[in-house]
């Protein structure tokens, strides 16, 4: 076993393992207070107080269960290519890699129009009739 397999293996479950983290992270442990730190950061999320605590949960629900979809099957695939060619564990590598960032994406484009959907551009809840 050598270490560049090894290296490419962590590289190719370290997306969905770090999206299953941050995700229950965001669920059970959400920044209490609005900082430039950490936490789901952006304009919308960023208005109110109300707006981050929705936008840390509503992110760390969608997180957790795209997380262990992404992560079975890169983790199937890391397993098939481990004793491979470097240049053929490295081009899979780096093709999972991008691809798992897809669904990050996504979750920012959800996270984003579920704030639009539930707060006004001041941060404050849309009163639902």
């Amino acid at each position: 076993m050598n270490r560049f397999s090894v290296v490419m293996f962590i590289c190719e479950v370290l997306i969905p393992v770090m999206m299953i983290v941050i995700g229950a992270v965001f669920i059970k442990m959400p920044p209490k207070e609005i900082n430039s730190f950490y936490g789901y950061r952006t304009k919308a999320s960023m208005k109110s107080k109300d707006a981050w605590d929705f936008a840390h949960k509503y992110c760390g629900k969608l997180l957790v269960p795209i997380g262990l979809i992404t992560f079975f099957p890169s983790l199937i695939l890391a397993v098939f290519v481990f004793n491979m060619s470097e240049n053929i564990i490295g081009a899979v590598a780096a093709t999972l890699c991008i691809l798992q960032t897809v669904p990050f994406i996504v979750v920012i484009a959800l996270t984003e129009n579920a704030i639009s959907k539930n707060f006004d551009k001041n941060g404050s809840r849309i009163e639902k009739k």
